[in-house]
């Protein structure tokens, strides 16, 4: 069933909607538990669009597995998504960055608390994000050492291929993910592949990981197909190689692919002269889990991360 989150009016008679689609049980006892999918907060990050189309999709076809609720939010931020936008035109906000919100606040701070109120009470949510137009992410979850002893659990049942647990606050106090385990919800965030684009591979791997922490919480009592054990950081051992010089990124490494001490990772050349300004050597050996997707790069951009030691 479809409903309508929060509806605020703009400027020129438009309406700003946000919708979620419930799906229930056949047969609902009253007691059911409830996770939420939340996608589309930033309108450049495309990929969970496919994974809430594509988890719908299973659930219907097989209703009389589903012995739970599921709230699906597939677009948060529906001004970004039309208008190409990574935060909210106009307000020119990250949206992301203003949770939990204030009933008595501005649009986008209403709008935040609306969100936070409507999934209050969940038992289990999942943030699907896709990285900037940048970097190519594998799936991967990330958490802070402060939340390791609730989440772990559910991130090892999420099918991704790495779970980085850190110190630095990566993830701000300000996110949905934050505030929502602030408020006693576990919620984990997805991130994965690149902005303004979809993986459809990667996203059936996340459906499938969905669908494994769905029964893991009761939720769900069909088929599901086996999933991988992700490679696991909680040291630190992440090693981010920058541009020391600008120009176009050329890639001699693959995507979460392993690599040695000393290989090529790249170049980065002038077309004009033709040359190259920085051979690009990897400082440590391991597994590259982030990559440089758009070529043009500056003194200082990012080009990799290697998680060091894994293989």
């Amino acid at each position: 069933m479809v409903k309508t989150v929060v509806s605020v009016g703009l400027p020129v008679g438009e309406v700003l909607t946000l919708k979620k689609n419930t799906l229930q049980p056949i047969k609902a006892s009253g007691h059911e538990k409830r996770i939420c999918i939340v996608s589309g907060i930033h309108g450049d990050e495309l990929e969970g669009q496919y994974v809430c189309y594509e988890l719908v999709r299973r659930i219907q076809d097989s209703l009389e597995s589903l012995k739970g609720i599921v709230d699906i939010y597939p677009c948060m931020n529906p001004l970004g998504i039309e208008s190409i936008s990574r935060g909210i035109p106009t307000f020119d906000i990250d949206m992301n960055r203003c949770f939990p919100g204030y009933k008595n606040g501005d649009l986008v701070e209403y709008v935040a608390s609306c969100i936070v109120e409507d999934v209050e009470g969940a038992d289990l949510c999942i943030d699907l994000h896709a990285s900037d137009i940048f970097i190519r992410e594998i799936p991967q979850v990330r958490i802070r050492h402060e939340h390791i002893e609730k989440l772990f659990e559910y991130a090892m049942e999420l099918n991704v291929d790495f779970i980085w647990a850190y110190e630095s606050k990566t993830v701000k106090d300000a996110t949905l993910t934050h505030s929502l385990n602030q408020k006693g919800v576990p919620t984990l965030a997805i991130e994965m592949g690149v902005g303004m684009r979809i993986a459809k591979d990667f996203g059936d791997q996340i459906v499938d990981g969905l669908l494994h922490v769905m029964k893991k919480l009761g939720i769900w009592d069909g088929q599901v197909s086996p999933i991988r054990k992700p490679i696991i950081s909680t040291d630190g051992e992440v090693e981010m190689i920058h541009a020391e010089a600008a120009g176009i990124f050329v890639p001699y490494i693959e995507h979460w692919k392993g690599i040695k001490a000393g290989d090529l990772v790249g170049k980065i050349i002038d077309p004009l002269e033709g040359t190259v300004k920085q051979m690009i050597a990897a400082p440590v050996s391991g597994m590259v889990f982030s990559l440089r997707e758009y070529p043009v790069v500056y003194e200082g951009s990012l080009i990799a991360r290697i998680l060091g030691g894994a293989s």
